[in-house]
């Protein structure tokens, strides 16, 4: 009998920083089901604990996150749909509205859903070698995770039309040009620059940052419940069946616009 694929969120703590890796090798961290429970976990966990400070969150082996999991992504009806929603969303509000600092630490490919949890931390740093990329409508879907309401506030909107609606790669530096990114720094060293930047974070008075981060999150809860409906819609198009069919097949899709 073969083992199954490993698929966890790994924690380490030193002092006031909790780093939480997204570890799933098979499908270079893309956020399946199982991980996005972990992950949601860790991070109400933590926001229970006082004696952590601020987090840190990265992927293992040179990638931060590949986006959605798409061999998992089957839903059949408009309550699956809304409730997958509904799970996911506990990530982004913890991330957007919670009392803690949350650091992105992106090496490698930070594509999709990886580009939604990035968006969702306070602070980006990220490699020299780093890629951006929002390929939701490739598959037939809309960006989710908070992400239409995250990355306009990063961006503004008429880049952020520009991010999702064409999916093309971006390199770091030129996401550092238009504030996705807020530090570059080496290939290899994002995890410890985010890090350090997290160690200042939980320096600093814990209720102003918790009641900033609050009062900036203003709006998200309405964003996702709409994105909750319409990202609903989505999944059960014929385009989605298409974009799914296509990307498990290795090929171009060919959409019909239903």
């Amino acid at each position: 009998m073969s083992e199954a694929p490993t698929m966890r969120v790994a924690q380490e703590r030193a002092g006031g920083v909790l780093t939480l890796t997204l570890d799933y090798p098979a499908r270079r961290n893309a956020l399946s089901v199982p991980l996005r429970e972990q992950l949601f976990e860790a991070l109400e966990a933590a926001q229970g604990d006082a004696a952590v400070r601020a987090v840190v969150i990265t992927g293992a082996g040179g990638t931060f996150c590949s986006g959605g999991d798409i061999s998992g992504m089957d839903v059949r009806d408009a309550e699956q749909g809304r409730e997958r929603m509904r799970r996911t969303h506990r990530i982004i509000r913890l991330m957007v509205g919670g009392r803690l600092p949350i650091v992105a630490a992106v090496e490698g490919w930070c594509v999709g859903a990886g580009l939604s949890v990035a968006c969702a931390s306070d602070t980006i740093v990220a490699s020299a070698e780093a890629r951006f990329m929002a390929g939701f409508n490739k598959v037939g879907l809309m960006a989710d995770l908070g992400l239409p309401f995250t990355l306009p506030a990063r961006i503004g909107v008429a880049r952020a039309r520009q991010v999702l609606f064409y999916a093309e790669p971006m390199g770091a530096e030129a996401a550092e040009r238009i504030g996705l990114v807020d530090r570059l720094v080496p290939k290899g060293t994002a995890l410890a620059a985010a890090q350090l930047v997290a160690q200042g974070l939980a320096a600093q008075a814990a209720l102003p940052i918790a009641l900033t981060k609050r009062m900036l999150a203003e709006g998200l809860d309405a964003a996702l419940e709409r994105e909750r409906d319409w990202q609903t819609m989505c999944f059960l198009s014929a385009d989605h069946a298409e974009g799914r069919e296509a990307f498990m097949a290795k090929r171009e899709p060919v959409f019909g616009g239903g």
